[in-house]
């Protein structure tokens, strides 16, 4: 099993909910974690069954499950409407249960924390520019990785990850998006560490 954790700095829930599919930009960024999703979760004419994605914001974890999700396209309209209706679908969360407004795709409340402890048996890998270079890591056989959207992590973000995270790695010399970090963290775990084409 492969998991992200996007961790997204700007998105509001309400701003999701009521989402405008020609504004994806304007809400928190809605653009970006869009791409985050379909990197995580997409290949060429399928999905990778082995993948769960999780996006934290404003006190709600949206988490999709590539085993379970059904239909869902690599554009960004289409995965941020999916993003919307699982905050539209919020108040369906109560205390530790999630709402499920779509196979595949449930909300809860929760932060970084509550996703951290829900990981299981994962080698905790924090993506940084800051970190070692990611060709010194063995690739781990249930990796979840932590990122953030387009802002550094918070002071908390940090002090938590230092306490928590078993490695902290650079995917490269030169600062990427967070959707492209992650194809290439999933490169890197395709390829047995860049040894198997």
């Amino acid at each position: 099993m492969r998991q992200f954790v996007v961790l997204a700095h700007e998105l509001t829930a309400s701003g999701a909910a009521d989402l405008n599919l020609d504004d994806l930009p304007g809400t928190g960024r809605l653009d970006l974690l869009a791409r985050c999703v379909t990197s995580g979760l997409l290949l060429s004419y399928d999905i990778r069954e082995d993948v769960r994605v999780y996006l934290v914001a404003d006190g709600y974890v949206v988490r999709l499950e590539g085993s379970e999700l059904r239909g869902i396209n690599p554009d960004e309209r289409s995965t941020a409407a999916r993003i919307r209706d699982a905050f539209a679908a919020r108040e369906g969360a109560i205390g530790a249960m999630a709402a499920t407004p779509s196979p595949g795709v449930s909300i809860k409340r929760g932060d970084i924390e509550a996703v951290l402890d829900d990981l299981g048996a994962s080698t905790l890998v924090e993506l940084h520019s800051d970190g070692r270079p990611i060709v010194d890591l063995e690739p781990p056989e249930n990796a979840a990785f932590v990122l953030s959207d387009h802002r550094d992590f918070t002071d908390e973000e940090t002090n938590l990850l230092e306490e928590r995270a078993d490695e902290r790695v650079s995917i490269g010399p030169r600062i990427l998006h967070a959707d492209q970090t992650i194809t290439v963290a999933h490169n890197y775990l395709d390829t047995n560490g860049y040894r198997d084409y």
